[in-house]
C-alpha cells in the first residue's frame, strides 16, 4: 500500500546509557547527557526532520553494560528540548502505573502552553517486573494492564478537552470527582503507544493516534499496518503508524555486515537475557526477535548497506503503509551527519520525503 503523503522522519533519542546496542562494541558513552541531546535534536530539526522520541526507564538490565540504566526521565527532558528548539515536536514517554493521569494532565499542558503545542506524549502500559518491583508494584497481568491505560488516555482527553466539562470516572484505577485541569492545550496532543499485541492494538486504535510498532520485517509490515489501520476504522478513526529501524551504513554492504556481527559478537549477555526475560514475560511485543537481533539493535528493524541501499530500504517501508520512522543509530551525533550529507538527498530524490 503506498502512501500519498512522503514519510515524516523521528529519531529515537538516545536519553537512556548505552542506546542503541546492547553490546560493549563501539558504545559512544556519554551520549545520554543532556547537552548531546541537546545536540542531536537541533541537527535533527535543522535536517528537516519532524519528530524527537525517547525511552523511559527506571532501572536497567544488568551486565557489563547496565543497558539502558543511566537515564533522563521524559517529561523534563522535553521541556528543555521545546525550549531549545523551535518547529521539531517532542514526545514524552510515561508508564502508566507511575503517574496519575491528573498530573500528566497538568504536565502535558504545561508542556504543550510552553512550546506551541509541539509536545506530544507516548504512554506505556509498563512490562518490566524488575523495574517496578524495586518501587513495590506489582503489574497486572497483559490485558488488564492495556485496560488500565485505556482509563488513563479516557481521562486525559476528558480533562484536555476545551469544551471544558469536569470530569467524572470510575473504574478499578481512578477515581476522578469533577475533575478539571488548567490551562488546557489548545490543540489535543498527540498520542502513541508502542505495542503490536491484540489488546495494545485494540486500544491504540480505538484511543490513540499513533502506532508505535515493531517489526521483524520489512515484508511484515503491510500486516501489522492493514491490522490497525483496519481495527481503527471500525472506529471511524485514522491512526498513524511508525517503526524504529536501526540505520547501519558503510561504503559497502560488506563493511555494514561486518560492522553488525562485530556488535553481535560484543554482546551483554546478560543484559541480553534480562530484556528477554522481561519482555517476554510482560510484552507481546518482540515475539519474533531473536536474541542477536535484539542485541544488535534494540529491538529496532535492522537496515544494512551502503547509502543507497538502506534509502532503497526506508522507501520500502514507505511503501508498506508506514507513515514515520524514529531513527536509532550507533553514534548519533555522526551518523545523523552522515545521514544528511549520504541518505537524505537520496530519499528526497526518490520523493520519499520532503526533509
Amino acid at each position: 500500500m503506498a502512501r500519498n503523503d512522503p514519510l515524516a522522519l523521528g529519531v529515537f533519542m538516545p536519553n537512556c546509557s548505552n542506546m542503541p546496542s546492547i553490546s560493549t562494541h563501539a558504545v559512544v558513552a556519554d551520549q545520554w547527557h543532556y547537552t548531546n541531546n541537546e545536540r542531536i535534536a537541533l541537527l535533527a530539526e535543522d535536517l528537516g526532520f519532524d519528530y524527537l522520541f525517547p525511552v523511559s526507564r527506571w532501572r536497567g538490565f544488568g551486565g557489563d553494560t547496565n543497558y539502558l540504566g543511566t537515564s533522563l526521565e521524559t517529561t523534563t527532558w522535553a521541556t528543555a528540548l521545546l525550549r531549545a528548539t523551535h518547529r521539531i515536536k517532542i514526545f514524552s514517554t510515561v508508564h502508566v502505573p507511575l503517574f496519575h493521569p491528573m498530573v500528566i494532565a497538568k504536565i502535558g499542558a504545561t508542556l504543550a502552553h510552553i512550546s506551541g503545542d509541539r509536545w506530544g506524549l507516548n504512554v506505556v502500559s509498563g512490562w518490566s517486573q524488575r523495574e517496578f518491583g524495586m518501587m513495590g508494584l506489582t503489574l497486572d497481568d497483559h490485558g488488564r494492564r492495556y485496560e488500565r491505560s485505556a482509563a488513563f488516555i479516557e481521562i486525559l482527553r476528558a480533562l484536555w478537552d476545551t469544551r471544558g466539562e469536569p470530569v467524572n470516572h470510575s473504574s478499578d484505577w481512578y477515581r476522578i470527582n469533577n475533575g478539571v485541569s488548567l490551562p488546557r492545550p489548545a490543540r489535543m496532543p498527540e498520542i502513541a503507544n508502542a505495542g503490536v499485541s491484540g489488546d495494545a492494538q485494540a486500544m491504540t486504535a480505538r484511543l490513540c493516534d499513533w502506532s508505535f510498532m515493531s517489526g521483524a520485517s520489512i515484508e511484515a509490515l503491510p500486516k501489522l499496518v492493514d491490522s490497525i489501520s483496519a481495527q481503527a476504522e471500525a472506529h471511524g478513526r485514522r491512526v498513524k503508524t511508525a517503526i524504529f529501524p536501526f540505520l547501519l551504513w558503510r561504503d559497502s554492504e560488506a563493511e555494514a555486515q561486518a560492522e553488525l556481527q562485530r556488535i553481535i559478537e560484543q554482546k551483554d549477555e546478560v543484559a541480553t537475557h534480562n530484556w528477554l526475560h522481561d519482555i517476554s514475560a510482560g510484552s507481546g511485543s518482540f515475539d519474533e526477535f531473536t536474541g542477536n537481533m535484539i542485541a544488535a539493535s534494540g529491538g529496532g528493524l535492522p537496515l544494512l548497506g551502503d547509502a543507497e541501499m538502506v534509502a532503497e530500504q526506508l522507501r520500502a517501508i514507505h511503501q508498506s503503509g508506514v507513515d514515520a520512522v524514529m531513527v536509532t543509530l550507533q553514534d548519533y551525533e555522526r551518523d545523523l551527519q552522515r545521514f544528511g550529507s549520504e541518505i537524505l538527498p537520496i530519499l528526497r530524490r526518490m520523493g520519499v520525503t520532503r526533509a
